[in-house]
């Protein structure tokens, strides 16, 4: 993969549709969400045009801001895991990433900013201004290592009409991790979208 990554998010889109592609436009993975699920069950492809099934994520638990999303490949092998921390994500957006089988995190995610977040929820609410704040407000991620290492950041690009989004990689991973992590970026994105 050739980094940065370019994720855009269709905005207007009956169920919500992510396209990630690496810097020379070469498609990495597609998602589409279901509607009306009670527990997350997200199918990712190889392209827009749903060639390959490359992997499943599905929750542990209904409806839960707390609940574990666990990444498997197409023949149902075990890849890892990103789980919401809960309470501690009401101010700040956190989530832990787990290898599979693991039950200690590998990689922590958070909000670099959280006031960027409110101040784009805050604003968003409002006729007119809210249709520009796609514009100016880019909310940031960052994922660490357990011992505060920066390894990849996902940041909110300027944009009108599609959620536009970029993976940056920070330092060494290996392929694993980084399918552990973009897989964890497409939950967050998905699940904060929300949130502002």
């Amino acid at each position: 993969m050739i980094y940065p990554l370019n994720l855009s998010f269709k905005i207007i889109a009956v169920a919500p549709q992510v396209i990630v592609n690496d810097n020379q436009n070469n498609p990495i993975c597609y998602v589409k969400q279901k509607l009306f699920k009670f527990k997350e069950d997200i199918q990712v492809f190889s392209d827009p045009n749903k060639t390959r099934q490359i992997a499943s994520i599905k929750a542990n638990k209904v409806i839960d801001w707390s609940a574990r999303y666990f990444f498997t490949d197409h023949e149902g092998k075990d890849l890892g895991s990103v789980g919401r921390q809960g309470m501690r994500s009401i101010w700040r957006a956190r989530y832990d990433v787990f290898a599979a089988g693991n039950e200690l995190a590998d990689f922590k995610i958070q909000e670099e900013n959280p006031w960027t977040r409110i101040l784009d929820g805050f604003l968003g609410s409002i006729p007119i201004v809210g249709f520009l704040t796609g514009y100016f407000c880019h909310p940031t991620y960052i994922a660490t290592r357990a011992d505060g290492t920066p390894v990849m950041r996902v940041r909110k690009q300027p944009a009108f009409f599609e959620g536009k989004f970029t993976i940056e990689k920070l330092a060494d991973l290996s392929p694993q991790e980084e399918i552990n992590l973009i897989y964890s970026f497409l939950m967050l994105i998905l699940l904060e979208r929300a949130r502002g």
